[in-house]
């Protein structure tokens, strides 16, 4: 395997620091203050590596009058789609749509650093792999740089990574569109079929396999498609990973 891996990507949360089930634990939180009444199990499903601007049209859709006929447990079973049709103010009198996702998004960012701030960890084997490597490796994130950077920073890796840290916001190409790790491919110098990718959710496993690189999934999401897990690597840890790729 390591000879044909000639510089490794990573996704951030859930794959090297574990800021996701804080960061959906606060989604969720907050989707429940708006009324929407879905279990955190399926909070975690839905949103798991999906980008904050999709899943909030997606609290906004089950909020929307077209979907006031729907039964609230038919309603959570929705997936979170990209681009979803919205009425335009939600059940609140006078708030739009679009005031809805800035106060939304405003209360998400500053909810999530405070449970960062509280208590985040690296994913066991984090430090000790990127130590290791004599590879070219990067973070490529659909999250905003400000988050990469802060729980890098609180979990002690961030400076592993110097300025190889890539941002979908700032790419301006967001998971499952290969855009972002072809960007982190051609930074690092680095054909995409000798890259390999880790990942933890399927926007992110499904951006891999897109790109035509080298892809593992750790902590694979539930019923992924059968055509996509045969395109995978499936590692049960990073030391996992780094055992097959050092000996």
């Amino acid at each position: 395997m390591n000879a044909s891996i000639e510089a490794i990507i990573f996704d951030c949360d859930g794959t090297l620091v574990d800021s996701e089930t804080p960061g959906l634990d606060v989604l969720h939180e907050l989707a429940q203050a708006e009324g929407i009444s879905f279990s955190r199990a399926e909070a975690h499903a839905q949103f798991r590596g999906v980008r904050i601007d999709d899943c909030i049209d997606w609290i906004l859709s089950q909020r929307a009058n077209r979907l006031s006929s729907v039964p609230a447990a038919s309603a959570a079973a929705l997936p979170v789609q990209r681009g979803a049709s919205l009425a335009p103010n939600d059940v609140r009198a006078g708030e739009s749509a679009a005031h809805f996702r800035t106060r939304f998004l405003q209360q998400f960012r500053h909810a999530s650093t405070q449970r960062f701030r509280e208590g985040i960890s690296a994913l066991p084997g984090a430090a000790e792999l990127l130590a290791r490597l004599q590879r070219p490796f990067c973070v490529a994130t659909n999250g905003p740089r400000e988050k990469a950077e802060l729980t890098l920073r609180l979990t002690g890796l961030r400076d592993y990574f110097g300025a190889h840290v890539y941002s979908a916001y700032e790419v301006g190409s967001f998971k499952p569109d290969p855009g972002l790790f072809l960007h982190a491919a051609a930074a690092l110098a680095t054909p995409p079929a000798a890259c390999a990718v880790i990942e933890d959710s399927l926007p992110g496993l499904q951006a891999g396999v897109a790109a035509g690189m080298q892809v593992f999934s750790l902590h694979p999401p539930a019923g992924l498609p059968a055509a996509l897990a045969a395109r995978l690597v499936f590692i049960e840890s990073l030391a996992d990973f780094d055992r097959r790729l050092h000996g």
